[in-house]
């Protein structure tokens, strides 16, 4: 029996090694995403907690070791699924929850449902140090700046301050203060709700207080987001600009993370002193984890469902190499770097990016050039072209890189109008400022022949068209115009849509349809 236990647990060691291996690429993905975005930060702790977690509980681990269960090869199955389409959609967050799964599924094999009631826990903890996708994330982010926008001059204006809210610009008099995507409060919200899940853990309550007490990270981040943004005005008003950025404005973000904690023991002390009516400390206790005696022990026989999740987990590993090997169909095209320089009445300006930003994009081809027309209106043009998209290397959407350039995007949505030959064309429209600028920007999305307004959509289109026609090219187009201080309403959207009448015919030669 002892040997049989101990190739079980070879067998378990062997499966995790392979699931690692395979889910490497959506792995190494997080820890880029975690070094790169602040607000994910905190997910290089997540995993060490997570370990934690399981050796606080050893004891109860060893003894809930039950008979294996067939329902591992079943969650092995969807995770190889999930593997194999990430890959092919180079969307890393389903490569990702896969790996969450397979390890499920590796526990189910091992030990069966005993065993996954003790495990359970940790490996959720897991989910909180997932990044979102670039484009999920964006859309957040900036609804959230315009909320703690709106927030903060409010709570100025409880304070008797007189200000003006432009967008996501708050107008001081002697200082304008931009919330650039900095200030959404996505730094504190996503480390919050981690923090949230493991106090909704240790707190010994009924399970509506514990739910209470993890959703409740959000109305609370926002909140405080937006009165930290107030101090900030404040601050500004009273001893100048610098109080805007620097080494202090970063510390009053800590206090405010700090902030955050305190309220959510408050909460749960105001709870208590209603219900229960229990000391804080005593319901802070870190709980016991007591084991789940299974219903069918271990026999100690050869686990054939881990046997057979191994093998699983080993012709995912081939998959990933074949699908990343298999040669994509890319079909003739011209470069862009031969596109019209001149369009109707329009005169073009060829520009460049860096060596550095091209890198970043990593796109095949592009052009960026800023057009004229004769009475000097001036719009910019740019496509970023990719021959292959799976390799997680695909056009970001406007919506990520605006905020990265100091502009603050105040209004997002779709618009449909017609071309030359009436056929429809659908965009996003997004205005964006800073400070006193404002700009009108239209972009979508060229993939095998349709154009795209949904970043969903380009993804769905991106796997079926990755499986039946082996192909993920496409293509970001972007038109961008200033709007001028005394313009008429609706003058830079009829600029940008005219001009799109005249480049969009073209695009089928230099973006294969």
């Amino acid at each position: 029996m002892k040997i049989s236990l101990k190739r079980n647990e070879i067998l378990l060691t062997l499966g995790l090694l392979l699931v690692f291996a395979a889910y490497f690429g959506g792995l190494s993905n997080l820890v880029n995403r975690w070094y790169n975005q602040e607000e994910y930060s905190h997910g290089f702790f997540i995993p060490l907690i997570s370990l934690w977690l399981l050796w606080q509980r050893r004891d109860a681990l060893v003894a809930s070791v039950g008979k294996p269960s067939g329902w591992g090869l079943v969650a092995l199955a969807v995770s190889v699924g999930m593997l194999v389409l990430g890959e092919l959609t180079a969307i890393f967050i389903i490569i990702q929850t896969g790996f969450l799964l397979a390890l499920i599924g590796l526990v189910l094999c091992y030990g069966g449902v005993s065993l996954l009631r003790v495990t359970i826990l940790p490996i959720a903890l897991l989910l909180f140090c997932i990044p979102l996708p670039y484009f999920v994330d964006s859309q957040i982010s900036w609804r959230l700046q315009l909320l703690s926008s709106n927030l903060g001059v409010a709570f100025l204006r409880l304070m008797s301050y007189s200000v003006y809210l432009e967008g996501n610009v708050i107008d001081l008099g002697v200082y304008k203060l931009q919330v650039v995507d900095a200030c959404s409060g996505l730094r504190y919200l996503y480390p919050l709700m981690s923090l949230g899940f493991l106090m909704a853990y240790m707190y010994p309550a009924a399970l509506k207080w514990r739910v209470l007490i993890f959703l409740s990270t959000i109305p609370i981040t926002v909140l405080t987001n937006s009165f930290r943004i107030a101090m900030v005005g404040v601050l500004v008003e009273r001893w100048g600009s610098g109080m805007a950025d620097g080494f202090l404005h970063s510390f009053e973000g800590w206090i405010i993370f700090l902030v955050c904690q305190v309220i959510m023991i408050g909460e749960i002390w105001l709870i208590e002193r209603y219900t229960l009516k229990r000391r804080i400390l005593d319901v802070q206790q870190f709980p016991e984890v007591a084991a789940v005696i299974p219903k069918n022990p271990a026999t100690g026989a050869l686990s054939w469902p881990l046997v057979a999740g191994i093998a699983s987990v080993a012709v995912a590993l081939v998959l990933v190499q074949v699908v990343g090997g298999r040669e994509e169909i890319k079909p003739a095209r011209l470069s862009l770097k031969t596109f019209p320089l001149a369009l109707g009445n329009w005169r073009a300006a060829e520009s460049s990016l860096s060596v550095e930003v091209e890198q970043a994009l990593g796109f095949d081809d592009y052009v960026l050039a800023d057009y004229r027309d004769e009475s000097g209106q001036l719009l910019n043009f740019y496509v970023a072209y990719y021959g292959s998209q799976r390799k997680g290397v695909s056009p970001h959407s406007p919506q990520v890189c605006i905020p990265g350039g100091g502009w603050v995007i105040s209004g997002l949505d779709r618009v449909t109008f017609p071309l030359v030959d009436g056929s429809p064309m659908e965009a996003v429209r997004v205005v964006i400022d800073k400070g006193s600028q404002k700009q009108i920007v239209y972009y979508w999305f060229e993939q095998r022949g349709r154009r795209i307004a949904n970043e969903y959509f380009m993804k769905w289109y991106l796997l079926s068209d990755s499986i039946t026609r082996n192909r993920t090219d496409g293509a970001l187009v972007r038109v961008t115009t200033p709007v001028g201080p005394l313009e008429a309403p609706g003058a830079a959207d009829e600029r940008v849509r005219a001009f799109i009448r005249l480049a969009e015919p073209l695009m089928g030669t230099y973006v294969p349809q």
